[in-house]
């Protein structure tokens, strides 16, 4: 027979009202966001960020992406002392924005939204620029700006093409009307670039939005993009209430630009290398 203290104790062990939940960490696994599936994260990043189960193609950071179309030890960053400027000493009800700004610098490592640098990609020598969605939402900035026009200043004079990838959620309002004029400012070192007959190849990733897909994302000579990525300008929801309608399901989707001539070419990431190399013997490279 258990004595009675003994009853007591034990039976406490399985009067516990609420279950332990121990969630998966994300040190082992990635969840696709589309299928649900469990990834090793070995295995994610060992993909390049695509979903073995449904080809989803998640969000590359800069250095990532990088790492994928330069040639190794080719990649030569410039401009990197190009960085945000506050000249409106913008608060808002969260904080300042240079105290996040430089949060994100810390935490990143990076210094803006696009990392610039000379590479080669199939051994030809190329200007490279990829944004990185971490940084602020791969916001357009007047660091931004500066670097793509530089990069475009000695994409001529060295005559190189250049490919930016592009993934951002518009331009850093942050900085107010300063931000706003990049769209201009981008646009024009680019028909700069054409004019000295060097072509642009621009890559939209998942998301390419507001005033980058307003200006330089979208006067590629060439423009690719991923799979299902999204592309356009205002929100769903924002043209909804605009025009009182509602939207296909695919709109915005890189599969609804291609079918609408917006979009030149869908490409997977595991052949946006190769494809970006052939594109450059097109043109002569």
């Amino acid at each position: 027979m258990v004595p009675r203290h003994w009853e007591r104790t034990t039976m406490g062990w399985f009067e516990k009202k609420e279950a332990v939940k121990i969630p998966p960490t994300k040190a082992l696994w990635q969840v696709c966001p589309r299928c649900k599936s469990y990834i090793p994260v070995a295995e994610w990043k060992a993909n390049n960020a695509i979903c073995p189960s449904c080809n989803y193609h998640g969000r590359l950071g800069a250095r990532a992406r990088i790492a994928q179309l330069a040639d190794a030890d080719s990649f030569q960053e410039v401009f990197r002392e190009v960085s945000y400027s506050d000249h409106l000493d913008f608060h808002d009800a969260t904080g300042a924005y240079k105290g996040k700004v430089e949060a994100v610098i810390a935490k990143s490592g990076e210094k803006e939204s696009v990392v610039m640098g000379t590479a080669t990609m199939g051994k030809i020598p190329v200007m490279l620029g990829v944004m990185d969605f971490a940084f602020m939402g791969g916001s357009l900035g007047t660091g931004t700006g500066e670097r793509i026009a530089r990069a475009c200043e000695q994409a001529i004079a060295e005559k190189r093409p250049l490919i930016i990838c592009c993934a951002s959620g518009g331009a850093r309002m942050h900085e107010g009307i300063l931000s706003l004029m990049q769209m201009a400012k981008t646009s024009a070192a680019i028909g700069r670039l054409k004019a000295a007959g060097l072509p642009y190849i621009s890559v939209l990733t998942d998301p390419t939005t507001g005033g980058v897909s307003a200006s330089f994302a979208m006067l590629g000579d060439i423009n690719i993009t991923e799979p299902k990525a999204l592309i356009g300008f205002a929100g769903r929801r924002v043209i909804e209430n605009t025009i009182h309608q509602k939207l296909p399901p695919d709109f915005q989707s890189a599969e609804y630009l291609k079918a609408h001539g917006f979009i030149d070419k869908i490409v997977e990431r595991k052949d946006l290398k190769p494809f970006i190399v052939k594109m450059l013997n097109y043109f002569g490279f």
